[in-house]
């Protein structure tokens, strides 16, 4: 077993995905122990550290990476999966901003009334209990939330040498803010760019669906994720496999477009591994699916369908991968 451990200095962190020469190189099977930074970068640590004072724009949603895969060529796909997900401090961040969010008036959704107020809400993590505890800042009413750890940005770098702010989902993955990017989940990437280059970054303790405000319970994160890759097998969308589902995602604004994105590549992906043919896929799909949403506030929105693999008759999907993968982390977890 290729075990590889890397913890980024500040000055190692990403905040694009593509046009940055790659931090390591790795082998298909190798497993990376990685910290990740939240998505203020650690400098948001108390309610009087508002972002507009503490953060520098572009300098926000860091990635660590990112990592070239061996052998690793466009029409290949990439297979994360995510071993652990472990919150790194005790306390994690959430705030609203200005124009930020699905409930304010942004720069693309212009509108007279104020701007809503910046404000910060700090977290106590308590890992032992496995909550985050929530008190509101006006008033004495606290109540713990469950973690549920998850990365809100996983990806590669995108075609025709283009470099995409982190904070943009897309084709490539990016920001997508799904809370099904959890442990214990394989996610699929298509290759765009010799080695593929993928990074991760924006740890959340937990995430409502939508992301509404703007940002989850941001926590910096130690993370185990095991690589696979799949040659010649292209994804045209980022794609993810529990023990029970399989999703596709889409990402673009209007959240209608999104909605149909990912509801397409699955609607498709169903009828390539079933046999049936696409209109008997889409009525399976009509019935039998759910959507999750991503996120409601990033430059582009962010959908999930989902689907039960019994109602596809259990269908193998890239070549068995998540099987092996959770095998490779049961003997992980093994040795530690």
């Amino acid at each position: 077993m290729n075990v590889v451990s890397y913890r980024p200095s500040p000055d190692e962190l990403s905040y694009t995905f593509g046009g940055r020469a790659p931090v390591g190189k790795v082998r298909p099977g190798t497993i990376i122990e990685l910290y990740t930074e939240d998505c203020f970068g650690g400098r948001v640590q108390s309610v009087d550290d508002l972002p507009s004072q503490v953060c520098e724009f572009p300098y926000l949603n860091p990635v660590t990476g990112p990592f070239h895969v061996e052998g690793a060529e466009p029409g290949d796909t990439l297979a994360l999966h995510f071993v652990s997900i472990t919150p790194a401090r005790d306390w994690a961040m959430s705030s609203t901003f200005p124009l930020f969010g699905a409930l304010t008036g942004t720069h693309t959704t212009a509108t007279l009334q104020p701007a809503l107020e910046e404000r910060v809400w700090r977290y106590d993590l308590d890992l032992a209990r496995n909550v985050a505890i929530y008190q509101a800042r006006n008033s004495d009413f606290s109540v713990e939330l469950p973690l549920d750890p998850m990365h809100g940005t996983v990806g590669v770098a995108p075609a025709a040498n283009e470099a995409r702010m982190t904070i943009t989902p897309d084709a490539h993955g990016g920001n997508m803010d799904t809370p099904e990017l959890r442990a214990g989940v394989t996610l699929y990437l298509g290759v765009n760019v010799e080695g593929g280059l993928f990074a991760i970054g924006d740890g959340h303790g937990r995430q409502g669906e939508g992301e509404v405000c703007g940002t989850a319970i941001e926590a910096a994160m130690n993370t185990v994720v095991a690589v696979e890759l799949i040659k010649g097998v292209a994804t045209p969308w980022p794609r993810l496999e529990d023990d029970r589902h399989l999703m596709s995602t889409g990402s673009a604004r209007p959240l209608e477009d999104a909605y149909r994105i990912s509801q397409h590549d699955l609607v498709t992906w169903s009828a390539s591994l079933t046999g049936l043919d696409e209109l008997d896929a889409y009525q399976l799909i009509s019935q039998a699916g759910q959507a999750p949403v991503g996120n409601v506030c990033d430059t582009n929105y962010t959908m999930v369908a989902k689907v039960a693999k019994s109602y596809l008759n259990s269908a193998e999907v890239y070549e068995g991968a998540h099987a092996r993968l959770r095998e490779l982390a049961t003997q992980y977890r093994s040795t530690r």
